[in-house]
């Protein structure tokens, strides 16, 4: 066992002499930077001898495990996780204290890693979290991006998206294992000729050659000695991959596929760059896991009885057809035996209803970029067609659910014939998708649809981010709930306990001023912490509705200056989203966003009750400060639209009222805490869907039945917020004349209503915090601890790992 952990003393001179071998100075000469890289080390190697152990006991035992294909992994910082997690992060904090070095400077120091967009990369990094805390062998599989998705700058009132350079220091986690490098195969076409044996042998000739090389992040769990892994592959030049006459045009060809997370799709390049993207880390990790299972049972007969593969959305989707041609040609197994071992190893998760964010691709991308994958999804579809009309008698549904149809391929269809599981991430979300998104697939395989509702590791949104309240509540209830988060119940208890009421509050006072200093420092906006603090933070995206908050901000604005009578409880809007480089209406609502805020808050007599701050760059780094000092969590979605939502539950750990509309995980949120500890709205997901089968809903009519939407809506035209009337003409549009497809205007007087009811339940203290109590009290359901052992338990048949 490496020793540099041991006590502060030896961890002080192993640091020293790391800093004197590694970069030819001492300590003190040392800069920030080479103590920053020399600590992530440090740490790293102290994991390295578990993550050794690990690999090795889950061989020796043949133990089964999971593999998690995700298009992004969004990590957050992984200096305080890991050292928490490892139990060392006070031998480090004191060590380097006494040697005149700050922690938390180097903490700092640390890039998010640029691995993904939102909330389904988020998922994905807790879930991690999750299967090492548990001890489960569960490991990641993405791609090793070299920019993320973009650094938001706000220029004169817009989003500039600049270069998000998060390996400017390098990644001190990672390992690069040139070892397991793989090629990957694009283009070209297939031979195909008859074997002695009378099977066919197929040889796929490609036109471009990629190389994979892996690079290995230890992933620790919180006091566990099991370390899994999250492979990044990274695309590199092939020996002998091209001739030297088109050589730049390949160098460039193998880079683009690792540049950015989400290449602009608006292009036909764009478009041919993801599904390159995809098929890339797709072909590369399965080739390892197979290398790796064969090493162990010289045979891929158990391949399913020993290896899950969860398909994170339809990104890793090309998963199915590409274990079925390695099954077949490089392996010789028959159609039905690969089709057998492949269905009952993949496992889909669907994170949307959105029909433009099921993918589909054009058939003959597909068929020019892997002409022998693209054989295989036809035979996929040929057998599909088959078994639904003739075993089945339902040829009504064979083109309704087949894969190839109107030029395209459709990857949700795909993902479902060739899995064994397909879960939705919300009880409502699944519903959904079984009575209407996938209902018909949910007739022909009624036993493969079931619910994993999300959750999130309240060890990175809780303990670490917010340890004044994890302190608080340590003392109110002890420390069971740092391993079993589902005893967070326990508070349920002490909620009416008028001095743990005060104290909560005063926590949140703390945070609340946490978050203030940051916004003073960041953006020189004063803020009063005695406000209430109203947070919308996530993608800025039409139905997450950023726009409905917005509007009753100019609502309540355009009230107080009419009435200086009507005044408000002062209140703090924050808002925080990144819209995607080529959605236009996203980047219209958040310019619109900060000339709404630079009139309210230069206007004297607004803001004192008022201030409307956007902080930009959102990532796992600035929630982790800004859902702590949330008093009101907005989670405003049209209903029937979100999935799950995850922030929801990371605001409602850290004790803020969701203020939001019956959708996604609000629902199941509202059942633990019951209506009274929730301000619900608006119109249900039935009657969004009623409304939108009988067409009944005219905006118009809304709009001339009520002035004050009839003000607010004029606002975006009329010169209010801009001198130039073209500003807000395309949100006004798609308000006006999309006939309102989201429902703002439906929604608004409700939205109103509610957020009346949020100022009047704030008045009262001690009402207020015994919510807020009960919210966290009832969080522990939604650890991602608890989503991990269902999934363990019901899909994946994976069982802890016992290291001994």
């Amino acid at each position: 066992m490496a020793n540099e952990f041991k006590n502060k003393n030896e961890f002080k001179e192993e640091f020293q002499r790391r800093i004197i071998e590694r970069y030819g100075r001492s300590f003190e000469q040392a800069h920030i930077t080479e103590k920053y890289m020399i600590l992530g080390e440090m740490v790293r190697d102290y994991a390295s001898i578990h993550w050794n152990a690990s690999k090795n006991v889950v061989a020796e035992k043949q133990e089964k495990q999971m593999y998690y294909f995700s298009m992004e992994f969004l990590m957050g910082r992984l200096l305080t996780n890991n050292l928490m997690n490892l139990g060392i992060y006070e031998i480090a904090k004191e060590g380097l204290a006494e040697l005149g070095q700050d922690i938390n400077e180097l903490e700092d120091l640390e890039s998010d890693a640029g691995l993904g967009n939102g909330g389904l990369g988020r998922l994905a990094a807790c879930f991690l979290d999750s299967l090492a805390s548990l001890n489960l062998a569960g490991h990641g599989n993405c791609i090793r991006y070299e920019y993320g998705l973009f650094k938001q700058k706000i220029v004169n009132n817009e989003q500039v998206e600049v270069p998000d350079q998060w390996l400017s220091l390098g990644n001190v986690w990672e390992v690069r294992k040139p070892k397991h490098a793989v090629n990957v195969n694009f283009g070209g076409h297939v031979d195909m000729w008859m074997g002695e044996d009378g099977k066919a042998i197929v040889k796929h000739v490609p036109s471009l050659i990629v190389r994979a090389v892996p690079y290995d992040m230890p992933i620790v769990g919180q006091n566990t000695n099991l370390t899994n892994t999250l492979r990044l592959w990274s695309a590199e030049v092939a020996d002998d991959a091209c001739d030297a006459s088109s050589l730049n045009e390949y160098v460039n060809e193998v880079r683009e596929i690792c540049r950015n997370v989400y290449p602009d799709d608006s292009t036909e390049h764009g478009k041919i760059l993801r599904l390159k993207q995809q098929y890339f880390f797709v072909a590369a990790g399965l080739n390892n896991i197979i290398e790796s299972h064969m090493s162990t049972y010289h045979t891929l007969d158990n391949f399913s009885e020993k290896v899950a593969i969860q398909l994170n959305d339809t990104h890793p989707v090309l998963c199915i057809p590409e274990l079925m041609r390695i099954l077949m040609d490089d392996y010789k197994y028959d159609w039905d035996q690969a089709w057998d071992i492949t269905k009952n190893t993949m496992a889909y998760t669907n994170h949307t209803v959105l029909s433009e964010a099921l993918e589909k691709w054009p058939i003959q991308y597909v068929q020019d970029l892997l002409p022998r994958v693209f054989m295989i999804i036809e035979e996929i579809d040929r057998r599909f067609k088959y078994e639904v009309s003739h075993d089945m008698g339902r040829s009504d549904l064979m083109n309704e659910c087949c894969v190839l149809k109107d030029g395209q391929v459709h990857m949700a269809n795909l993902a479902i014939i060739g899995s064994h599981s397909v879960n939705g991430v919300a009880a409502l979300h699944t519903k959904i998708l079984k009575e209407d998104v996938m209902k018909n697939f949910h007739d022909i395989y009624p036993n493969k649809f079931n619910n994993k509702t999300n959750g999130i590791t309240h060890r990175r949104w809780l303990l670490y981010s917010n340890p004044q309240l994890s302190n608080l509540l340590e003392k109110t209830i002890g420390p069971d709930f740092k391993a079993n988060p589902e005893r967070l119940q326990d508070l349920m208890k002490y909620v009416d306990d008028k001095d743990l009421q005060k104290e909560f509050m005063d926590v949140k006072m703390e945070r609340k001023k946490i978050l203030a200093a940051y916004i003073k420092e960041t953006l020189h906006i004063d803020i009063d912490v005695n406000s209430i603090f109203d947070v919308q933070a996530k993608r800025l995206h039409a139905y997450k509705r950023q726009l409905l908050n917005v509007m009753n901000i100019i609502d309540l604005y355009f009230r107080m200056k009419q009435d200086p009578s009507f005044r408000i409880y002062p209140r703090t809007f924050i808002f925080a989203a990144k819209a995607a480089p080529s959605y236009t209406f996203a980047k219209e609502v958040i310019k619109l966003i900060h000339y709404v805020a630079d009139k309210v808050n230069n206007d004297s007599d607004v803001s004192p009750y008022m201030k409307v701050v956007f902080i930009p760059n959102y990532g796992v780094s600035i929630a982790e400060i800004l859902m702590n000092a949330a008093d009101v969590s907005e989670q405003i979605s049209t209903a029937g639209k979100e999935a799950s939502g995850t922030g929801n539950m990371k605001f409602m750990m850290n004790g803020a009222i969701t203020l939001g509309t019956m959708d996604g995980a609000n629902v199941e949120i509202v059942e633990k805490v019951g209506y009274d500890h929730a301000e619900i709205f608006g119109l249900r997901a039935d009657d969004v869907a009623l409304v939108k089968h009988e067409n009944t809903y005219d905006v118009w009519r809304k709009y001339n039945e009520n002035a004050n939407i009839q003000k607010v809506v004029n606002s975006f035209v009329d010169s209010t917020f801009s001198n130039d009337p073209k500003d807000f003409k395309q949100i006004y549009n798609e308000l006006m004349f999309k006939n309102d497809e989201y429902l703002l205007l439906a929604d608004f007087e409700a939205y109103s209503h509610a957020q009346k009811n949020i100022e009047e339940r704030y008045r009262n203290k001690e009402e207020w915090a015994k919510t807020c109590l009960i919210n966290i009290a009832q969080s522990g359901y939604f650890s991602s601890d608890r989503t991990i052992k269902q999934y363990a338990d019901e899909i994946w048949n994976i069982e802890p790992v016992n290291m001994k």
